[in-house]
């Protein structure tokens, strides 16, 4: 816990402020938020495995700092429950509110939102380098090896284990079909080149299992 307020306290001091003590009381209350008992894989390990990834590549964002801040925020308000992008709507609007809160310029907080709701759909404009680094971190668990993939759709199930099996294989199923059908699952070159080929092979995979008559393996 230490060490990931350390990193929000320099992602703070990287976007040109002076974290103080509001700036760690925001920081303890987010990772209570990514600690939430609902969570499965939307945890404290995912915020750490995105912020890696973006620290591992800083060198390919314009302002790595807000892509940090926006890796903070990106599932800061998580309901298995809720409809469409609402979840990404509340974290990004309360993401804006709580910086503006402490300090943050506005220009700042409204690029922190805007980086946030793209993780919604993983749309990003041809020039959108911060974009790019935040939606490419999200999806970094899609090209983890088959092991690792599987835990991770394990997990999603678990999430939504308020939906019956017939619904959720519909639901997931049309999720793998979305990601399928972007152009690239991964923007960024140096990435695309590990990741995109792997990830496919993962996601067609359990998609052929969701839609297989047997029962699911490695996704509930």
């Amino acid at each position: 816990m230490v060490d990931l307020l350390e990193r929000w306290r320099a992602a703070a001091r990287g976007a040109g402020t002076t974290p103080d003590a509001g700036w760690t009381r925001a920081g303890e209350r987010l990772l209570d938020r990514w600690r939430e008992p609902h969570r499965h894989y939307h945890t404290v390990a995912h915020l750490t495995a995105v912020l890696d990834v973006v620290d591992e590549h800083a060198e390919l964002a314009d302002r790595a700092d807000l892509v940090r801040l926006a890796a903070w925020w990106h599932d800061a308000v998580y309901d298995p429950r809720a409809g469409g992008d609402a979840n990404e709507q509340d974290s990004a609007a309360l993401a804006e509110s709580v910086l503006g809160g402490l300090g943050v310029p506005a220009p700042t907080a409204a690029e922190v939102r805007r980086l946030v709701l793209l993780t919604a759909g993983h749309v990003v404009g041809p020039d959108d380098r911060d974009g790019a680094l935040l939606c490419d971190a999200d999806l970094a668990v899609l090209a983890a090896p088959p092991a690792t993939y599987d835990r991770y759709a394990t997990a999603i199930r678990r999430e939504y284990a308020h939906v019956p099996e017939p619904a959720f294989r519909a639901g997931r199923a049309a999720v793998l079909g979305g990601l399928l059908a972007l152009p690239a699952l991964f923007r960024l070159p140096p990435l695309a080149a590990r990741w995109e080929e792997p990830a496919r092979g993962n996601v067609r995979r359990e998609l052929a299992t969701l839609t297989a008559a047997g029962p699911p393996t490695g996704a509930g």
